[in-house]
């Protein structure tokens, strides 16, 4: 399984405390409202609104919240205006790490991002010193269900993805980014148990650390992702059993 799957899994895994759901809300509003006010508040016309619908409603973020920031974007807001920032950096052992934000304070953001790679003993890089080694992709993450893993495979395939990739208990299904929620819904008519779905920045390779650095790297992304203006973290790491259970236990 990628090291982005796994995260995925780990972080479904601890779930989302009562404390935690207010936030996570939070976060998901605002994709939704830029989603609506870069291309538009009608669903099926904007394939990233249609995603972060999608993922707020996996979230059970009540419809009317949904509405609500989806008029935000629209125009019929508050009027704060949200900014679209990647940072890039290097955590423990070396590993390159995105972090998309969305923010009305640029200057709070960086010190606060700047703030956690420095506690981990990382450091924020330049712009484009790593984001050269990820891929804008879309990922849906199947359960097999006591299926054929080669045979969902190939019907991901019939279903329009890219490429496909099979391990123990997950199956991991590639596309284009905005064709994500077709080859979803195409999944599903299909009867297959789709866990996550959504548009994620893929390493291109992943990077073998020692499982102490690998862990110092998951809890560094875990730290950047408490952050009230983070949206999304990614790293370039491949985790390994050690690795996670290093993380969890420490």
């Amino acid at each position: 399984m990628s090291g982005h799957s796994k995260w995925s899994q780990i972080k479904r895994q601890k779930g989302v405390t009562d404390s935690k759901r207010g936030a996570l809300f939070t976060k998901l509003g605002r994709e939704i409202s830029v989603a609506a006010r870069e291309g538009g508040p009608d669903p099926e016309g904007n394939a990233r609104l249609r995603l972060a619908v999608s993922r707020a409603r996996e979230a059970n973020m009540p419809m009317d919240t949904i509405e609500r920031a989806i008029k935000r974007g629209a125009g019929a807001g508050d009027g704060s205006v949200l900014e679209e920032i990647t940072y890039e950096g290097y955590g423990p052992g070396g590993a390159a790490i995105l972090v998309q934000a969305m923010t009305d304070n640029r200057n709070r953001t960086v010190a606060e991002v700047r703030n956690a790679f420095k506690g981990a003993g990382g450091a924020l890089g330049e712009s484009g010193s790593v984001a050269w080694q990820f891929d804008n992709r879309g990922i849906i993450s199947l359960d097999p269900n006591d299926g054929d893993p080669d045979e969902l495979a190939l019907l991901a395939l019939e279903a329009g993805a890219d490429d496909v990739r099979v391990d123990e208990g997950s199956i991991d299904v590639y596309t284009d980014p905005a064709e994500v929620e077709r080859v979803r819904q195409s999944l599903e008519e299909q009867k297959m148990k789709v866990i996550s779905a959504e548009a994620a920045m893929i390493p291109k390779t992943a990077l073998g650390l020692e499982a102490r650095d690998a862990a110092a790297v998951l809890k560094l992304m875990e730290r950047l992702e408490e952050l009230e203006d983070v949206q999304r973290v990614y790293a370039n790491i491949e985790l390994s059993d050690e690795a996670i259970e290093e993380f969890v236990t420490r």
